[in-house]
């Protein structure tokens, strides 16, 4: 079943983000130590108003456990909701975030991590929480879903395809080339 995330939820979801992000969580918070990664993102799952927010997060959940995350917002609001983040890593970590990337932009439902339990891959659980992010943009008012995908990872880039989105251009984000790729809603 997906489920709007709870802070509860954070022991599960914050390892799915961190998997989603990959060497981006690191680039993000000038920060290498995996505990200290899950601190940070821990803490700002846990709080409103933030891009990491449990309130910008579905779950799927099976049999009590949470087996795959989707984070996404609208991409109007990425700055604002990446402020707080950032000045937080800036005080705590004296990590310099003055030439931050903007992976998305106003006009689009931006789908940032989806992730699911390595244990549960293969199973169309990735497939059904992209589902329920058109679906959530859907009812939010939005007509365009946007996300970007890595240039050398095919495999997303064939589920993304078969899932009707298409690639509208290419994107240099925090060092590396990614497809932004965009589902219009009709």
């Amino acid at each position: 079943m997906i489920r709007p995330a709870k802070p509860t939820d954070a022991t599960a979801v914050v390892p799915l983000i961190i998997q989603a992000m990959g060497k981006l969580a690191s680039k993000l918070t000038h920060v290498e130590e995996g505990h200290v990664l899950k601190e940070i993102f821990t803490h700002f799952f846990q709080l409103e108003g933030n891009q990491y927010s449990y309130e910008n997060t579905l779950v799927f959940e099976e049999e009590g456990k949470v087996l795959g995350s989707l984070n996404a917002y609208d991409g109007g609001k990425l700055l604002e909701l990446r402020k707080p983040f950032l000045n937080y890593v800036v005080e705590h970590y004296h990590a310099n975030n003055a030439n931050q990337d903007a992976e998305t932009e106003g006009g689009e439902f931006y789908l940032d991590s989806i992730s699911v339990n390595p244990s549960a891959q293969g199973k169309g659980i990735g497939k059904q929480l992209i589902k329920a992010g058109i679906d959530w943009a859907k009812k939010l008012g939005h007509h365009t879903v946007g996300l970007l995908v890595e240039k050398n990872n095919p495999n997303a880039l064939r589920l993304y395809e078969k899932m009707n989105f298409v690639i509208q251009n290419e994107k240099q984000f925090m060092g590396g080339l990614y497809h932004h790729m965009i589902f219009k809603i009709k």
